[in-house]
């Protein structure tokens, strides 16, 4: 092996956050540009000599491509072992599995979420750390003013590694193992749930599921898990073939692009239950039979009916929720009589309650949920969850979701998303916002008084951390509330979000259509932020 060091420049990129660097796939074939980072992840590491690294992503263009590289110059900056995806293939939360059993220094996952994939579409790439999660806010940081000052990389002159076979080989002093991409995470989560008992729900014929991988990450993981080992038809696993492209489709989990699912859901001749995963396998969306199911609701379900799966049958220590996600789970929890966390968004900061001992169960309105068995979001392992309920209880996903509600009553809750915003007027947009939280409170807008403002602020309770200017938050008298916050998801312009959620308690009241129920604050978000005056956007680009 010769060992080449090669002169590089500084690059502009984003601040590394938990979803790690995202731009556009040509971005990242510039001369240079993903060395950069990736070296720039090895300066910021210490004490990796010789310790296994996990390379793995989600299948889009480019990814097979990064890898060869990734690899080359892991070997040249000393790791002893790569362990690498079949074929590159690596679910976000496989990823943290492989990481955690095979007591890796960490791992570089592939992705960009969501995101649109092929060679226009957009690329991602992070580092999690030895726990199987996201790297934290002091290594981001580390590698982000690496990025800036760096001056070169180290890689080597070897050949491209076969992807397509599992075994080993070597690069260099470098072992290389090709490991099958989906059997560590299929085996954690047979140890969590009642296959026996679900595989009795999908081969007896009278329940029917529909599961659309989207063309994404976790086809494989579907065929494995639902099919070979539950035995359900074949024609239970639809867009299946993880694409460079993802089929020319938007891998988000969401009834606006998720529609091939929706409409199998909602035919005259609907299977009982749906479900869907995003580009890296992390997300879900739950649909029983002409029936959504919310993020936030599925969460509270989900805690609500945890003594009902093995795993989790010996009670919960916790749960967490990101601050814009509802307080649906919040009634659970108190009933439970465990304890509810609030936290801003991103995975690490539940990755310390779940390391601490803290927490269980965890989840993001964005269509997340997860628990302690790994330190990711788990989109299969959410809907494994699920299929463990219904084969217990023998209800529909639209009686239990109602019961639910009679229960703890319901939380009306719906996410606006305005895609690809222009970033000066975003940002003008929260500026106002911020500006105006002092003169809030007390003020009587259309009939609805504003109890609180403020733009929330999370102390971490693990390690005392302090994460300012997090969502701002409007609390109104009758207990309902708006959120505004900008995700740095996307690659193009801005997305703003606006949460709206309302607590009706009264079970004749819960039939209302979820927008219908959320007009009053739809209307009041816009005058507060005004919205379309400053984006000139007249609706939201994706409805939640």
């Amino acid at each position: 092996m010769n060992l080449i060091t090669t002169p590089t420049a500084p690059i502009a990129g984003q601040r590394p956050g938990t979803s790690g660097l995202r731009k556009k796939v040509e971005v990242f074939k510039q001369p240079g540009y993903l060395e950069n980072f990736v070296q720039s992840i090895f300066y910021a590491l210490e004490g990796f000599q010789g310790q296994t690294l996990v390379v793995g992503g989600d299948g889009r263009f480019h990814n097979d491509v990064a890898i060869q590289t990734i690899v080359r110059m892991a070997a040249a900056n000393g790791f002893g072992r790569v362990l690498v995806g079949q074929r590159g293939i690596l679910s976000t939360p496989a990823a943290s599995c492989v990481i955690r059993k095979h007591a890796a220094f960490g791992g570089i996952i592939l992705s960009a979420s969501h995101n649109p994939g092929g060679p226009d579409g957009d690329f991602g790439i992070k580092y999690n750390t030895g726990n199987g999660g996201p790297a934290p806010e002091k290594i981001t940081e580390a590698i982000y003013a690496n990025t800036q000052r760096i001056a070169r990389y180290l890689t080597t002159d070897t050949p491209d590694v076969d992807l397509g076979t599992q075994g080993s080989s070597q690069v260099g002093a470098m072992q290389v193992v090709v490991i099958d991409s989906v059997a560590d995470h299929a085996d954690l989560l047979a140890s969590l749930f009642d296959f026996e008992r679900i595989g009795a729900l999908l081969r007896g014929g009278a329940f029917r599921l529909c599961f659309d991988a989207m063309h994404a990450v976790t086809g494989p993981y579907a065929h494995e898990i639902f099919i070979r080992r539950l035995g359900a038809p074949a024609a239970s696993v639809i867009n299946g073939v993880p694409l460079p492209d993802f089929g020319g489709g938007h891998p988000d989990p969401n009834p606006t692009y998720a529609e091939d699912l929706i409409k199998v859901m909602f035919a005259s001749d609907a299977p009982d239950f749906g479900a869907a995963s995003d580009g890296d396998g992390d997300r879900n969306m739950i649909v029983g039979r002409r029936f959504i199911v919310t993020p936030s609701d599925s969460l509270a379900v989900l805690a609500a009916n945890a003594h009902f799966v093995p795993g989790y049958a010996a009670g919960l220590k916790g749960v967490a929720r990101s601050m814009p996600t509802s307080a649906a789970v919040d009634r659970v929890a108190e009933k439970l009589g465990i304890r509810c966390y609030e936290t801003p968004t991103g995975w690490k900061f539940f990755g310390n309650l779940l390391d601490a001992g803290q927490v269980t169960l965890c989840g993001e309105e964005s269509a997340g949920t997860g628990s302690d068995h790994v330190r990711e979001k788990d989109g299969v392992w959410a809907v494994l969850f699920w299929l463990n309920i219904l084969a217990v209880r023998g209800e529909s996903v639209e009686t239990i979701l109602r019961d639910h509600w009679r229960t703890y009553g319901r939380n009306y809750y719906s996410r606006h998303d305005y895609e690809g915003v222009d970033s000066a007027a975003a940002n003008g947009l929260v500026a106002h916002l911020r500006e105006s939280l002092a003169t809030l409170p007390g003020q009587v807008i259309d009939g609805a008084t504003i109890a609180s403002a403020d733009d929330f602020s999370y102390t971490d309770p693990v390690d005392g951390s302090v994460s300012s200017a997090q969502g701002i938050r409007i609390g109104l008298a009758d207990g309902s509330r708006i959120v505004f916050r900008l995700s740095g998801t996307g690659t193009e312009g801005a997305t703003l979000r606006v949460y709206l959620e309302r607590f009706e308690p009264d079970p004749a009241q819960h039939a209302v259509e979820t927008q219908k129920a959320l007009a009053p604050l739809i209307a009041l978000a816009d005058r507060l932020a005004g919205i379309k005056a400053r984006t000139g956007r007249d609706a939201p680009t994706v409805i939640t």
